[in-house]
């Protein structure tokens, strides 16, 4: 009885301890170090900082909230965009047509893209002088070399693009994975009942994508907030910090500035808010509860 009263926690205690040493470990030393002077340029006046990080972030740094705002902005139209092309494509695919197999493969091809490899495809398409806006003008469709990603109007469209090209496949495989489970019985029983094509896919398909939709969402939205490699490659965080987002400007102070103080202060601010909108992004969608 003893023996079978231990064993589970035996099985379970390399992962316990493989997740101490990756997750709770870098979690603590962030915590530590947001709550110390440490700039690796400034050693002289390194030492206990208490507070002092986060009453400088929430009171006297303007660029904190905008790159926070910013970073909001970003997770609700790229999550929100992601969600309805991809459930699109999930669908389509999901038909019986000839050459299936193939449009499956282009829809979802993106995806095994690396995400530098990704901006490198995007600077070529944007880039003033050879890129796609250059072909336009030449058939007279615009001004010659416009650049989109240097002008504040423009930056934001253009970076939405890009991304939406590299995370639409995400929420089609997820979702196109979850309607081959749907039973064919139900759209025979609703077609029968004289149901259309949209009460079908109200009544049927959604019900039944629901857990799928929150749990991709979640993990999109946490993913794009921590976004760095494109928008760091396409645009740097500018034009005028427009498209700095809050992980961007954590590298800009703790790796170009060496203020892993100020920087680990940022980090934690960050953890806490995803934290705080994902537990009430899953009580609030009852996830897994039906």
């Amino acid at each position: 009885m003893s023996r079978a009263r231990w064993t589970p926690y035996l099985l379970i205690a390399p992962t316990v301890l493989l997740m101490a040493v990756f997750l709770a470990y870098p979690v603590g030393s962030v915590a530590y170090y947001s709550l110390q002077h440490y700039n690796a340029t400034r050693s002289w006046a390194n030492g206990f900082a208490g507070l002092d990080n986060f009453r400088q972030m929430l009171l006297h740094d303007p660029l904190f909230w905008q790159s926070l705002g910013f970073s909001a902005q970003w997770v609700v139209v790229e999550v929100g965009l992601q969600l309805l092309f991809g459930l699109t494509l999930a669908l389509i695919v999901n038909e019986t047509f000839v050459g299936r197999g193939l449009a499956r493969a282009l829809v979802f091809s993106p995806w095994a893209v690396s995400g530098v490899l990704t901006t490198g495809i995007w600077i070529l398409i944007y880039n003033p002088s050879t890129g796609v806006f250059q072909q336009l003008a030449s058939w007279g469709l615009g001004d010659q070399g416009t650049s989109v990603l240097g002008d504040p109007s423009t930056v934001f469209p253009a970076t939405v693009v890009a991304e939406l090209w590299r995370g639409v496949p995400f929420f089609a495989i997820l979702l196109l994975a979850d309607l081959q489970g749907i039973p064919g019985e139900l759209y025979e029983a609703a077609a029968v009942d004289g149901a259309t094509r949209w009460q079908r896919f109200r009544m049927v398909t959604l019900p039944h994508l629901r857990d799928a939709i929150v749990l991709s969402t979640l993990l999109r939205a946490v993913w794009e907030f921590n976004n760095v490699d494109l928008l760091y490659t396409l645009t740097g965080g500018g034009p005028a910090d427009q498209t700095t987002t809050l992980p961007l400007y954590v590298a800009r102070k703790a790796v170009d500035s060496h203020d892993f103080g100020y920087g680990s202060a940022l980090t934690t601010a960050g953890f806490v808010v995803l934290l705080f909108f994902s537990v009430l992004y899953l009580r609030l969608s009852k996830f897994d509860r039906r």
